[in-house]
């Protein structure tokens, strides 16, 4: 079964580089991962004429694969607004877990990512109707507290304990 979660936080705070090291960590314990990035911009993903580059922009097609041996990349123009569950369903219904980075107003799991250098406080409220969506708030800040779980990455065992607390609350994806 399919599993969902969210890693969310504000800008420059660190999300990247955490779906990065959860995703690593959970392909070491044998679990097939999907991650979904959200942009909020245009993308510019391929090099001015290449073959694909020129199959997407003179052909203007509609959808573009570009297959080897080792990887697929595809191309689309899709006019729908496809939230996370939606995007895994179409591309990772044969993941175990899909880490989505963003889509910080999708009812999904969150991990927030919060650093006292790029915000003054995190984007957690505990009185929000959603508060009980976030699993953890990983955080540098020593002082933070949280009615749901914090975790420091001065913690030696962050990791480790996110990913079984990912395991225990992510939400299985309805296909």
């Amino acid at each position: 079964m399919t599993r969902i979660v969210s890693v969310i936080g504000h800008k420059n705070a660190g999300k990247t580089t955490l779906v990065c090291a959860l995703a690593h960590e959970l392909k070491r314990q044998k679990q097939r991962i999907g991650t979904i990035k959200h942009a909020s911009h245009p993308l510019d993903v391929d090099r001015a004429g290449t073959d694909s580059w020129r199959h997407w922009n003179e052909g203007r097609a509609d959808g573009v694969v570009v297959a080897s041996p080792d990887l697929r990349v595809t191309f689309e123009r899709r006019s729908d607004e496809a939230g996370p569950e939606e995007l895994a369903r179409r591309y990772f219904s044969d993941m175990d877990l899909v880490i989505v980075e963003g889509f910080k107003k999708a009812a999904l799991p969150k991990i927030e990512v919060f650093r006292r250098a790029v915000a003054p406080a995190p984007l957690f409220d505990a009185h929000a109707e959603n508060a009980d969506e976030w699993i953890a708030i990983m955080t540098d800040d020593p002082k933070y507290d949280a009615p749901c779980r914090v975790l420091r990455f001065s913690d030696t065992m962050w990791l480790t304990l996110l990913t079984v607390l990912i395991s225990e609350h992510a939400k299985p994806l309805v296909l």
